[in-house]
């Protein structure tokens, strides 16, 4: 299974594959996600080691049952042949109805049919109150003419 685009990624095409990641995440379905991850990927999610499509696709169904209305925005970092460094933010909010904004930055490398076979992720929470949360798009994908991480000084 082939997953464009592929490395070596250019600015272009390392831009396109944060952009695909967004919208797969924001879409919230795991199985979708799990897709762009080899079958054998490893991950660290904050202290959290996984191996595997599986673990992954568990792991995001997991996410998703705790982080209500959630959607994201990731921005290309940094890229060199196949590998992306990201930065990111996501609002959430509880089952109480606290909501918070989650920032952290990814480190990607990807195999030759572009699947991801890495993924070292470290992120943060922050308590926000309902008021100061930025990303008031409908659940789904974030509009191409919503403003992205360095526009909102995130």
């Amino acid at each position: 299974m082939s997953r464009p685009p592929l490395p070596p990624f250019t600015a272009e095409t390392a831009a396109q594959k944060v952009r695909l990641a967004e919208d797969a995440w924001n879409s919230r379905d795991p199985e979708r996600v799990a897709q762009a991850y080899s079958i054998d990927s490893r991950w660290r999610n904050r202290a959290e080691f996984m191996v595997g499509r599986d673990s992954i696709e568990a792991f995001l169904q997991r996410k998703w049952s705790r982080e209500l209305e959630y959607r994201l925005i990731k921005e290309l970092w940094a890229f060199h042949e196949n590998r992306i460094a990201v930065r990111f933010a996501y609002e959430w909010r509880d089952d109480s109805g606290s909501w918070f904004r989650s920032y952290g930055n990814e480190n990607w490398e990807f195999d030759e049919q572009g699947l991801m076979r890495l993924r070292i992720a470290s992120i943060n929470d922050v308590p926000i109150s309902a008021a100061d949360r930025k990303f008031h798009w409908p659940l789904g994908r974030r509009p191409d003419d919503h403003p992205g991480l360095s526009d909102l000084e995130l």
